[in-house]
């Protein structure tokens, strides 16, 4: 029984040790970053480096507000993420159920290929269509672009959930003269909660983070967050206070989200990778 137990002890101490090992370079570069944003530039320059700030400042923060429209970039950022989000669940629900249940493997083997290929891939094509429509420097092209990205993370997020759920409900919801929607929409849809709450934070989240189509796509008053912070840089020198403030702005929200999310991803994610039978 003692020998049990001690083993126990040691498997919970090398695990505790495995998962500090994996978050800890992330805990390191936050905090880090935290601590440029609340420093100096004199403290930011120091050598040997000064972790903890002498005098903690926030004229960072307030310099960002005040020399680059982070108002007006916030809220570009929130119209694309939330339309792109919301387009993406319209589409990719439905289209995760009808994959699931008609076991189109191949079907889910293109989606899973769209899913990994990067968006980079996708950016010439479709700034040559924006530029022929004369869409380019509005936000319309940013949802679009967004959708591309998020709908194959929708899709194949609702596949491995609908795919774990009992058949024999929907097939009751048949037998009783459901038609295969009024199956979806009653059935289906109120037991695949979790797994549209795990699907709608990932898009959210890819969506926000989303660099590289902003910067080609956007117009001086269209940019979003994340390309606000490439605005902070300049050709004199890298403020790295400032800089520092404007990633952990446009890390905040994504941040807050997963911290106060964290039990649904972690329900949705386990309910969607059990398969029925």
């Amino acid at each position: 029984m003692i020998a049990r137990r001690i083993r126990r002890a040691v498997s919970n101490f090398g695990f505790a040790l495995a998962i500090l090992a994996l978050i800890s370079p992330a805990i390191l570069f936050f905090l880090w970053m935290l601590s440029l944003s609340l420093k100096t530039e004199v403290d930011n320059m120091a050598f040997p480096p000064v972790f903890i700030p002498n005098t903690i400042t926030f004229d960072n923060f307030i310099d960002v507000f005040r020399k680059n429209d982070f108002v007006r970039y916030g809220i570009n950022s929130i119209i694309v993420s939330f339309s792109a989000t919301g387009i993406a669940l319209l589409l990719g629900v439905p289209a995760g159920f009808g994959i699931a249940k008609s076991k189109a493997t191949r079907s889910a083997a293109l989606i899973m290929i769209a899913r990994v290929t990067p968006g980079l891939s996708y950016l010439i094509p479709l700034f040559l269509i924006f530029q022929w429509l004369e869409l380019t420097g509005t936000l319309t092209p940013l949802v679009i672009t967004h959708v591309v990205i998020t709908l194959p993370i929708v899709v194949w997020v609702m596949i491995g959930f609908f795919e774990g759920l009992p058949a024999e409900l929907e097939e009751a919801a048949l037998v009783d003269g459901a038609t295969i929607w009024q199956a979806f929409r009653y059935v289906a849809l109120p037991l695949a909660r979790p797994g549209i709450t795990v699907a709608t934070i990932l898009a959210f989240i890819f969506s926000w983070n989303n660099f590289i189509f902003g910067v080609v796509l956007a117009g001086r008053t269209t940019r979003t967050l994340p390309v606000a912070i490439y605005n902070v840089l300049t050709f004199e020198q890298v403020s790295w206070g400032p800089l520092a403030a404007a990633a952990l702005i446009v890390t905040a929200p994504v941040l807050v989200l997963t911290l106060l999310m964290q039990k649904e991803i972690v329900a949705g994610l386990t309910a969607g990778g059990v398969k029925g039978g």
